[in-house]
């Protein structure tokens, strides 16, 4: 049985901005823990959104690292038990998002927060009692404002998901504004994330046709997009169709995802600098070509539906397009060329095999695939 839910009230404009006092009051919010990062709060961003607030009580944490982790959702936790707050505005990438997700679950729920990551069981342990959540995004990349997952580095070191329903922001503020003028390597990487999430959500493994629909039109909106908006940060209808597409990505990646984001994850855990969107661009090429002898794969011709979305005449040109897209974005020719090192596969391998996306994929790769794909990949 496919369960397939479509998901959240999202405000999606030019100035939507504008809409987060009455979403506030709409969910019930009467004094919100703003979480942020310090890149968002420099920008000016952060201001804006307490312009927006006015004289409505709130609190602030802008300290989330560039990826979240559970020392940081305990120091924001404790801000929000002491300021008396009642919700969460999330406002920023995916690693603000996600650090407010752990947040909510982390000042309402007892114990670690490992407890209740996907691969530990403790998806049924989030209850309702969780924080609400409005979610602005400040980057188009993870689409995290519409998913029920969010990504963080528990105390062990190891990068967990945790995966409820309960903790799908009520309200994503999609405002392309807040994204004029991102920089140009920030732009790319998050776009990228964009792109394999509706790539890899369309080659999984699970049945969900309304979230095939959803990523293959993302994927086409992030493909003609990225470049455009990378080149020219104020191309009003590129940073429009890079969140849309970002946006859907995540929509539709309730279906699953697969070998790219096991890898990234994983990698991102044994070196949490390295930029996950960055990770993805790297790892697609190798994953579309592991994937391509999937039975569903070939069955429901996925590959030659995604070339066709990308104005490419063959399946064949996936990979090499990817890579070339990535050269021209001017991100980075291979794992490498990050600082990847071989002596780090192991560990990498161990996550990926352990990691929630593992089983999604359309082909379920070993131990001697996924040190075949980091080889590709480097």
């Amino acid at each position: 049985m496919a369960q397939i839910f479509y998901i959240t009230q999202i405000n999606f404009d030019f100035g939507a901005l504008q809409t987060l006092k009455a979403e506030c009051q709409r969910v019930g919010m009467t004094k919100p823990l703003i979480v942020t990062d310090a890149g968002v709060k420099a920008a000016g961003l952060l201001q804006r959104a307490l312009d927006v607030l006015g004289s409505q009580p709130n609190a602030v944490f802008d300290q989330t690292p560039s990826n979240p982790t559970e020392a940081a959702v305990r120091a924001a936790a404790k801000v929000y038990k002491a300021q008396g707050c009642d919700g969460i505005v999330a406002l920023g990438g995916g690693s603000a998002i996600d650090c407010a997700k752990g947040v909510a679950i982390a000042a309402t729920h007892p114990g670690p927060l490992k407890t209740y990551a996907t691969i530990e069981g403790g998806s049924p342990l989030i209850t309702a009692q969780v924080a609400p959540i409005i979610a602005i995004p400040t980057t188009a990349g993870t689409g995290s404002e519409v998913a029920r997952g969010a990504i963080v580095i528990v105390d062990d070191g190891r990068k967990l998901g945790f995966h409820s329903w309960h903790i799908v922001p009520k309200t994503a503020i999609c405002d392309p504004e807040l994204t004029l003028g991102l920089p140009p390597m920030l732009t790319a990487a998050t776009g990228m994330d964009a792109v394999a999430h509706c790539m890899e959500t369309f080659m999984a493994a699970p049945f969900n046709p309304p979230a095939d629909g959803i990523a293959l039109d993302g994927l086409t909106r992030a493909w003609a997009h990225i470049e455009r908006a990378t080149r020219d940060g104020n191309d009003r209808e590129a940073r429009q169709n890079m969140m849309s597409a970002s946006m859907q990505g995540a929509m539709a990646f309730q279906k699953g995802l697969g070998c790219v984001h096991s890898l990234s994850h994983s990698l991102g855990g044994v070196n949490p600098r390295l930029h996950h969107g960055t990770l993805n661009a790297m790892f697609l090429p190798t994953v579309i070509a592991f994937n391509a002898g999937a039975e569903s794969v070939q069955k429901e011709k996925r590959l030659e539906r995604m070339a066709q979305a990308m104005g490419l005449q063959n399946a064949s040109d996936l990979g090499p397009a990817i890579t070339e897209m990535n050269a021209r974005l001017s991100l980075p020719t291979g794992l490498a060329a990050m600082g990847v090192e071989g002596g780090w596969f192991d560990r990498i391998i161990t996550g990926a095999l352990a990691d929630h996306c593992h089983k999604m994929n359309p082909r379920i790769a070993s131990v001697d695939d996924y040190r075949a794909m980091l080889d590709a990949a480097m």
